[in-house]
């Protein structure tokens, strides 16, 4: 919908698991692709070809009613139906790498840097090569988004998904229930760094018991000056890189510093006593039981979050705006390898990216029950909506959406402008290929799993766990994985010219 969800947070920040059933049908007399797909040897068929589609999200109540009128729309345009089965955030990972080793059937799938991990399952073999759909099926994508968004996302020279066209930066910013800073007239300008924010988090634990002052989940990072290897695991470059030497995070004094003041957080009672635990934190949202978080924005991001939780949010910056790989990859829709559909997924994909109507039904849900339009690009939301706040940028091309209340008609073009001005991160471009590293990587995975919540999350303290973390890693062969690391980025600087 016109309303982004946690991650857009991040990073956000939240997540829940969720499946439910989307159908959609159609197919004209003119379209032979679906009747080809769904004979799998050409001719006509009158059978709806089901697609099975994975996707990224918290549960939503009233999906079960946009999703017939989702089939009114698609019955006259694609001859497919859809089988959508929604995991929330915190378990979307896991879950579908269990799906995928079990070739579970599914034609559709949410991937990204930060779930799913896109590069390396490309890698294995979990998703399909794309090049030739695209051409054939996703023409409209080709001259939709921007071609930044295909190009930066290619693996090895091939495209494996398509990227929702989006923000293409990732700038971090602190968000903030604004009735709450009113208030207790609060002032956010001060709020520049991890450490700053300490004043404001004390003024709303002694005055408001039944707030969370800090809504964090589980997959929380601290906003550190480093260009991860990949993504959330501890080896990075600096952001102001001259030598693009890898360096072990936890060993350096940015994270230990960092470690420390969550540490002094949750102690203090700033945090949920459950955050090492917590995939979600949708109900604090929704009840406005939260004073601030942490999101990744984009041009007009707080009208986004207003319109979403029904009460006004705003933001001030927490780091700069970088383009990084994972930021290019931030949001994407592979075909499976086992897809029996692969042409028909992509003539879904190029319709979900390319058709203002369809787009918007199934981001922002139905006219009259969960927005009214203000005029014939602008819509405002209604209580209903609360049963209908998909994760917008989730769902494919963002900018064929209908604007919010109070976004300016120029919206998209300072889209445009604000992707213009992200600084290139040292590693963009770079993928790593951990095809020599596997079982270290599975390791390393496994260590990460024991000791990464409870350490970001300030739920246990650095002095003690830091340490044990960091000789945990190194036994599992996290050394063996920053060599590799090393030796493919100092063959990719030279071939670069870096």
């Amino acid at each position: 919908m016109n309303k982004k969800s946690k991650r857009f947070s991040l990073l956000l920040t939240s997540m829940m698991a969720f499946s439910v059933l989307l159908s959609a049908c159609g197919g004209g007399s003119d379209n032979a692709g679906a009747n080809d797909s769904a004979s799998g040897t050409g001719g006509t068929s009158e059978k709806p070809v089901e697609l099975i589609w994975y996707t990224i999200g918290a549960p939503q109540k009233d999906l079960d009613k946009v999703v017939q009128e989702v089939n009114k729309y698609t019955k006259e345009k694609i001859n497919a139906t859809l089988k959508v089965n929604m995991i929330d955030y915190g378990d979307y990972s896991q879950k579908m790498q269990v799906k995928v080793a079990s070739g579970e059937p599914m034609d559709i799938m949410f991937t990204s840097s930060w779930a799913l991990d896109y590069v390396q399952n490309a890698r294995k073999g979990a998703f399909m090569e794309i090049d030739s759909l695209i051409d054939e099926y996703g023409k409209g994508i080709k001259d939709t988004i921007d071609p930044a968004f295909l190009e930066g996302s290619k693996v090895d020279g091939h495209n494996y998904a398509i990227p929702a066209n989006k923000e293409l930066p990732a700038q971090e910013v602190w968000r903030f229930n604004k009735e709450l800073l009113d208030k207790y007239n609060l002032d956010i300008n001060s709020a520049t760094t991890l450490e700053s924010i300490e004043p404001l988090l004390k003024t709303i634990k002694e005055n408001e018991p039944g707030v969370t002052p800090y809504a964090m989940v589980k997959d929380y990072m601290p906003v550190l000056p480093f260009d991860y290897i990949i993504e959330k695991m501890p080896m990075a470059v600096y952001l102001d890189t001259k030598d693009y030497k890898i360096v072990n995070i936890l060993e350096t004094p940015e994270l230990k510093s960092s470690l420390e003041t969550v540490h002094k957080y949750y102690k203090a009672g700033y945090l949920s006593s459950e955050v090492a635990t917590t995939t979600s934190v949708d109900d604090l949202y929704k009840a406005g039981k939260w004073f601030m978080d942490r999101a990744t924005t984009q041009p007009m991001a707080d009208n986004l979050w207003t319109a979403s939780y029904g009460y006004p949010v705003v933001s001030t910056p927490a780091g700069e705006s970088y383009i990084y790989n994972w930021s290019v990859m931030g949001s994407m829709q592979a075909i499976s390898a086992n897809s029996e559909y692969p042409e028909k997924a992509m003539e879904f994909l190029n319709l979900l990216n390319t058709d203002p109507y369809l787009r918007n039904l199934i981001d922002s849900g139905i006219e009259g029950v969960h927005y009214e339009k203000i005029n014939d690009n602008t819509i405002k939301n209604l209580p209903e909506a609360q049963n209908y706040d998909m994760p917008s940028f989730s769902l494919g091309n963002i900018m064929i959406n209908y604007l919010n209340e109070g976004d300016p008609a120029d919206k998209w073009e300072q889209f445009k402008k604000f992707n213009e001005a992200g600084i290139n991160a040292p590693l963009l471009g770079f993928n790593f290929d951990t095809s020599k590293v596997t079982s270290e990587i599975a390791a390393v995975q496994n260590v990460k799993e024991e000791f990464w919540a409870p350490l970001m999350t300030g739920t246990v303290d650095p002095e003690e766990y830091l340490p044990k973390a960091i000789e945990k890693f190194k036994a599992a062969g996290l050394d063996k994985i920053i060599a590799e690391a090393q030796t493919q980025i100092d063959a990719w600087k030279a071939a670069n010219n870096k």
